[in-house]
């Protein structure tokens, strides 16, 4: 028997094993990017227009609303807990929203683990995966959603603070501040396989 590897076995064996080094570290990055942060996801009651102008609104002042709660230099977890143990005042900052457009959708908030498709911020962009999140549900909830970000507040329209800002007070690593603003060289090739496992994982927590 030859011992000597072909080379198309040895090409095979250098490929399955830069392939699971490459999902290991894959891997890696999302959970550590997903424990770094908490997301916004507000779902319309319909999508007339309307409803999904009244959906922008309603982000906007629960997301002020929010930002009251945290604690200074929050971490994430601290952050947390503050959405945690005020989520019904959260649902009546949304409510009111929606008294004062002369509409009586009830408005509901709960903090859950939920899947991201891939989305982009202007100036960053998060990958697909799971997140802990602040889900906001106006009325029937069968409108489009908006997603963005509640911590660090970096969501469009409500934000106080940049990437920059956020990596500074420790809430991102350089590494991660680098690859979500597009400014890591290898930043399309690492995004996509980012974007594959979280499309993934969404398909076997279904």
């Amino acid at each position: 028997m030859n011992n000597r590897l072909k080379r198309w076995e040895l090409a095979l064996m250098v490929g399955v094993v830069g392939a699971l080094l490459w999902s290991g570290w894959a891997g890696r990055a999302q959970r550590e990017l997903s424990d770094s942060v908490i997301r916004l996801h507000v779902i319309a009651n319909s999508d007339s227009e309307r409803d999904q102008t009244l959906k922008l609104a309603v982000r906007d002042r629960v997301l002020a609303r929010a930002e009251t709660l945290y604690p200074e230099g929050a971490t994430r977890e601290e952050a947390g807990a503050a959405l945690a143990a005020h989520l019904d005042e959260l649902a009546a900052a949304g409510q009111q929203v929606v008294a004062e457009a002369g509409l009586d959708y009830p408005v509901s908030a709960r903090l859950t683990r939920s899947w991201f498709p891939t989305k982009e911020y202007g100036d960053f962009a998060l990958p697909a995966g799971d997140y802990t999140a602040l889900k906001v549900t106006i009325g029937a909830g069968e409108g489009q959603n908006w997603w963005c970000v509640a911590f660090p507040p970096l969501c469009l329209g409500a934000a106080s603070e940049t990437v920059d800002q956020a990596t500074q007070a420790g809430h991102f690593s350089g590494e991660q501040a680098a690859l979500i603003t597009r400014e890591d060289p290898g930043y399309v090739l690492k995004f996509k396989s980012l974007e594959l496992l979280g499309q993934l994982q969404g398909l076997f927590d279904r």
